[in-house]
């Protein structure tokens, strides 16, 4: 499940951690000698304190290793960040991981290391480059990557670790168990569905309607309502649809059935262009007809469509 980056030194080195050469439980000697020793207290902790554990991102020395990656790891999955004060790409991918771990619900905790101030930790994940993140899981590496990957990559990374490790560690079921509940369907919305899905339109149409009534800014029923009444008019149509209208130009209901036709056949710029050019040739109630009949289509795509866009244009320009 490695997903490693970087140099290929780096590459060798993240796939050594993860076959087990790492022993994570090396350090804990090191880490409660070097605990007793100190006179002063970690960077920003008060005198005294035990290192933080409660925050979605903390800061870990080789004093603080044992108890805040090896001994927390074995119930909540703890992301190491591997930094440096010079290093750019850190300063692009810390920011990342803390707002990430920050949503996570206390799914997994970042634990940040400034590999200068802690050396013999960048050593033992034998990190060829900065920076570089393992996932550390029941005491052990289980995943890591190099360098800074884009957002999505992240949270595609972190998902899939949740994922498969969801039955391990109590603080992702925890985490999952706190997110809000999906708000169940609404009813009305699958009578219409299922009436659509079974070909009977009018049933569907009546649906929407009736949400309609007693929502009327119920933006997805406006919209389903206006695909609704397309897909009744365009079933009405068929390939002779086309022919009857070029047969007969100036048959304003022959050209609506043509440009249906056309459109529901997903060759929408010439349902468009077929009724542009019949505002070119109207005037009057006549006009008005055929603009409303086209922006009608308009309502089927989504408004940042090019087609529509373009259509706009080239009807403003035959009406004006």
């Amino acid at each position: 499940m490695t997903h490693p980056r970087g140099s290929a030194a780096n590459q060798a080195a993240v796939s050594a951690a993860l076959s087990g050469a790492v022993d994570l439980s090396a350090l804990k000697a090191r880490a409660e000698a070097a605990s007793q020793q100190q006179q002063q207290p970690a960077s920003g902790q008060a005198a005294g304190a035990p290192p933080s554990s409660g925050g979605a991102v903390i800061d870990v020395t080789e004093a603080t290793f044992q108890t805040e990656i090896v001994e927390r790891s074995m119930r909540q999955l703890v992301i190491v960040d591997l930094w440096a004060d010079w290093c750019g790409p850190c300063k692009q991918l810390s920011p990342v991981l803390e707002r990430l771990a920050a949503a996570s619900g206390g799914a997994w905790v970042l634990a940040k290391i400034d590999v200068d101030a802690n050396p013999r930790i960048a050593q033992l994940f034998g990190a060829q480059s900065i920076p570089t993140v393992v996932a550390i899981a029941g005491g052990q590496p289980v995943d890591a990557f190099a360098g800074a990957l884009p957002e999505p990559e992240i949270k595609k990374w972190l998902g899939a670790l949740l994922d498969a490790l969801k039955d391990k560690l109590p603080s992702i079921n925890g985490a999952q168990a706190g997110e809000p509940a999906e708000e169940p369907e609404d009813p009305r919305f699958i009578e219409a569905e299922e009436a659509f899905e079974r070909g009977d339109f009018a049933a569907a149409e009546a649906a929407y309607q009736r949400i309609l009534d007693a929502e009327p800014a119920n933006e997805l029923a406006k919209a389903a309502l206006v695909q609704v009444r397309f897909a009744a008019r365009a079933g009405q149509t068929d390939p002779s649809s086309v022919a009857k209208a070029d047969a007969s130009p100036d048959d304003l209901d022959a050209q609506f059935a043509a440009a249906d036709f056309e459109v529901s056949d997903n060759r929408v710029e010439d349902g468009f262009a077929r009724l542009i050019n019949l505002v070119r040739r109207t005037a009057g109630e006549d006009r008005n007809r055929v603009r409303t009949h086209l922006v009608g289509l308009f309502e089927l795509f989504d408004p940042a469509d090019e087609r529509v866009a373009k259509a706009r244009r080239d009807l403003a320009s035959a009406l004006f």
